[in-house]
């Protein structure tokens, strides 16, 4: 199941990427066709070589519609009161920094494209954050506090893990296409997220695979920021989210941010 979740984000990332080569950013400019210019808006310049594009002017519009595309897949990280270092109060969510991660994506979008160097959009997704724990314990469920109870066996994986519906609003700037029709993209925005679930996945050689289903004090509502960086319709991204990961008072101060790659940037 966990190879079959991969592939489907990673081929849904890579179908974004080279949606993108293929359509050569169709919600910024209007293409010729093959009875000449459309509203004069496009010239083409052809050589022995290649074929090229040339915007005369833009006109804004609304884009918008189902998308698979902002693939992120990266790391996650624990900042307890401005620190990575966890305090007393938060040792026993103590993490496997190389294996604790993040992955989202969008599904669909709505915004206005001004020109074709700024649009402003809406858009919709899923964002899963999963902790790798260190130490052998089992966090209670149905808890007003993060308890929990030490385990006499030694855990394999013992995850924590968390999925939102996330909704960013995001301002994108990016520059004129060069030759090869590829442009660098910045893209900034808030974001906010609606817990979905959260769920414990355990396996030992005493107790095999065990999943336990809570929501295990997560905040249900929570808000942020994103970064992105790309070139092409690769990139790099950060998330810093504002309010805490809990909802309990002793985990007061522990937030999350994550950073990683990003599949598809428009």
């Amino acid at each position: 199941m966990k190879k079959l979740v991969w592939t489907t984000l990673l081929v849904s990332g890579l179908a974004g990427v080279m949606a993108q080569a293929a359509f050569a950013q169709q919600d910024s400019v209007k293409k010729k066709s093959s009875f000449g210019l459309d509203n004069g808006l496009i010239s083409i310049s052809i050589n022995s070589k290649d074929s090229t594009e040339k915007v005369k002017s833009a006109n804004g519009r609304f884009t918008g519609g189902i998308t698979l595309t902002r693939l992120d897949i990266g790391f996650s990280r624990l900042i307890d009161n401005g620190s990575f270092s966890l305090s007393k109060e938060n040792e026993f969510l103590d993490y496997t920094g190389g294996k604790t991660s993040t992955v989202s994506f969008d599904v669909l979008q709505l915004g206005y494209r001004f020109n074709s160097n700024f649009k402003i959009y809406m858009a919709g997704g899923f964002d899963w954050t999963m902790i790798r724990l260190k130490q052998n314990i089992t966090l209670d469920k149905n808890s007003p506090t993060m308890s929990y109870k030490e385990e006499s066996i030694q855990f394999s994986k013992n995850r924590l893990s968390n999925s939102y519906v996330h909704i960013p609003l995001n301002f994108e700037l990016r520059s004129k296409e060069n030759a090869n029709g590829k442009r660098f993209t910045f893209v900034f925005g808030p974001e906010v997220g609606f817990l979905l679930n959260a769920k414990v996945k355990q396996i030992s050689k005493e107790n095999g695979k065990e999943k336990f289903k809570d929501d295990y004090n997560f905040e249900p509502f929570r808000y942020g920021g994103t970064l992105r960086i790309g070139y092409g319709g690769f990139g790099v991204f950060t998330k810093y989210y504002f309010n805490d990961m809990f909802t309990t008072t002793a985990q007061k101060g522990l937030r999350n941010m994550s950073f990683g790659v990003t599949l598809g940037l428009n």
